[in-house]
């Protein structure tokens, strides 16, 4: 797959005009799209080439590479879970299977999406522990809260493993998409949901 355009200043002068934040965010905003498409071995010269600026202009604003991944990890990962999500899963005004769908509804429409599907892959895929700790965040944050919910309202919870196989199958649907580039539908909802039902008549 071709890298995407980035857009940049014309001149070195545009460059310099930058404040200092809008110049982190841009470095930032690139970083994603470039580790998106090259994985997490693409080195910094290569991104400073795309952007059309100097390496040390990159060390100016992150101490070094792995600064940068940091960045893009908080960037991809946290930034991308709603601090409502929480209170949404333990609003017990709701039914639960209503409750697990609006989730991974939202859930959806944040993660199924080109850069993140393709830096959660080589992530995995390069050993780096990124992953590791985006999914340690989730699950104590989200997913065994939501254990607790179904347990509450049924009496009864699956095990933790059961809600990750039902959670990697709803990723599942944005790796079709970004990953094997196969057909997925425009609305994932009704597939997500059939997903849920399944899920919570097994319990």
């Amino acid at each position: 797959m071709a890298p995407r355009a980035e857009t940049i200043p014309e001149t070195e002068t545009a460059r310099r005009r930058l404040p200092p934040e809008e110049r982190r965010e841009q470095i930032l905003d690139a970083a994603v799209r470039f580790f998106a498409d090259v994985g997490l071995e693409g080195n910094t010269r290569d991104l400073a080439k795309r952007l059309g600026v100097t390496q040390s202009l990159i060390f100016r604003y992150f101490d070094s590479k792995q600064s940068l991944i940091e960045a893009v990890y908080a960037r991809v990962y946290l930034d991308r879970i709603s601090p409502d999500w929480a209170g949404l899963l333990r609003d017990r005004s709701r039914p639960v299977q209503e409750r697990m769908s609006t989730f991974y509804n939202e859930y959806g429409e944040r993660i199924f999406d080109h850069d993140w599907m393709r830096i959660f892959m080589f992530s995995g895929l390069a050993g780096a522990d990124l992953n590791r700790r985006y999914l340690d965040h989730l699950g104590r944050t989200l997913l065994l809260p939501m254990l607790d919910e179904i347990r509450a309202e049924r009496g009864r919870a699956p095990t933790p493993e059961d809600l990750w196989s039902l959670h990697g199958g709803i990723v599942y649907i944005g790796i079709r998409k970004h990953i094997y580039q196969v057909p997925v539908p425009d609305d994932p909802q009704p597939e997500i949901d059939r997903a849920i039902a399944r899920f919570l008549d097994a319990v």
